[in-house]
């Protein structure tokens, strides 16, 4: 008995609510002999399509067919699932072992891409499985940015990781351009944000892995860089604030020694820090350094590993806030934020110090 399984997935923010859809066909006829779908709560686009292969594999052996023709839109799974591309991502790698299983099963799978009108049944499947999922046919307009804000274009998708502990960082002192080494415990903690951006499957060894020059951020960019496969590049617009005479003091110690100053600097973005920088100076750093990632990696996705306070600054552009957002949103050590920003001006904050990476 010869079939053809059509299989589908998506993700509306991938990652973001997802679910995937599978149609099996009498190979002769075109005759629809089952249908799968399924809601998968959030994952990514690539986690939703190959659900979709294996739910159609499993449906095809239900019925007891002996070869089964796969028809994907899906560019990366036919590719990976042919044996041409390698598969980099721990994710990837157990969902198509599974679908391997399955088609061991078989006496023969073969595999082939096809454009997206010619899988226009499993796409509408997954779709309603993201519709049930969220409880109604509206879902798109309520997850997908481009809906509701009338943004238009690829985002260009920035992973912000701030770098994990330092000496500095436990004494809570003030952390600018004095170059130190993370700790061991910030060593741990990048190690586990490495693991969970190499848990995407939207980042690979491609992907720009970009960094601050300082020590304690090349080192939290090159775990990220390792478990990708990747590289890192540094960019100093994506340096910390420059504290000046304040570098290495705590709060206390820097209010005690200029009260006044301090205290302004505080309340007023344009007031330096003595001999060094003010935030609304930091800013326009990092907006240039924003500019110039937009147009060197236009449409992807970029790990960005920075501060506080840069990271807090592409924060606020995508939010297009005040710098009183600086003084009133925290960051954890190893936090990943992520932000978007479309080609026609419009952004979307996705996510802000997330740590669930680190237990």
């Amino acid at each position: 008995m010869k079939v053809v399984v059509e299989a589908d997935g998506g993700s509306r923010g991938n990652p973001g609510p997802a679910g995937y859809g599978a149609v099996v066909r009498d190979a002769a006829t075109g005759e629809v002999l089952a249908e799968r779908r399924e809601g998968l709560g959030v994952a990514t686009n690539n986690v939703a399509e190959y659900s979709g292969l294996i739910a159609g594999l499993r449906a095809a052996a239900g019925l007891g067919a002996t070869e089964v023709a796969v028809r994907m839109d899906s560019k990366l799974v036919v590719e990976q699932m042919s044996g041409r591309w390698k598969i980099k991502h721990e994710a990837l790698r157990e969902l198509a072992g599974q679908a391997r299983e399955l088609a061991a099963g078989f006496a023969g799978v073969t595999y082939e891409w096809i454009p997206r009108a010619q899988n226009a049944h499993a796409d509408r499947l997954a779709n309603e499985a993201m519709d049930t999922q969220a409880g109604s046919s509206t879902a798109t307009e309520r997850t997908t940015p481009q809906k509701w804000t009338g943004a238009q274009g690829t985002p260009t998708r920035m992973m912000l990781l701030r770098h994990g502990q330092t000496a500095m960082s436990v004494d809570r002192r003030y952390s600018g351009r004095g170059d130190v080494p993370l700790t061991e415990q910030g060593l741990q903690q990048a190690a586990a944000a490495a693991k969970r951006l190499a848990a995407m499957p939207d980042l690979g060894a491609d992907t720009a892995v970009v960094a601050s020059p300082l020590t304690r951020t090349r080192q939290t960019a090159q775990a990220v860089a390792d478990a990708l496969g990747a590289r890192v590049a540094t960019d100093p617009g994506l340096l910390e604030t420059d504290f000046g005479e304040w570098e290495g003091l705590t709060f206390a110690e820097a209010a005690e020694r200029d009260p006044v100053l301090h205290g302004r600097w505080l309340r007023d973005s344009s007031v330096p820090a003595p001999g060094g920088e003010s935030f609304d100076e930091v800013h326009r750093r990092v907006r240039r350094a924003r500019d110039e990632l937009v147009e060197t990696h236009g449409g992807r996705t970029i790990v960005v590993v920075s501060h506080v306070t840069p990271i807090k600054s592409l924060l606020r552009l995508g939010l297009d806030a005040g710098p009183s957002l600086l003084f009133r949103l925290h960051l954890d050590l190893a936090s990943l934020s992520i932000v978007e920003f479309y080609p026609d001006g419009n952004a979307s904050v996705r996510l802000v110090n997330d740590i669930s990476h680190l237990g």
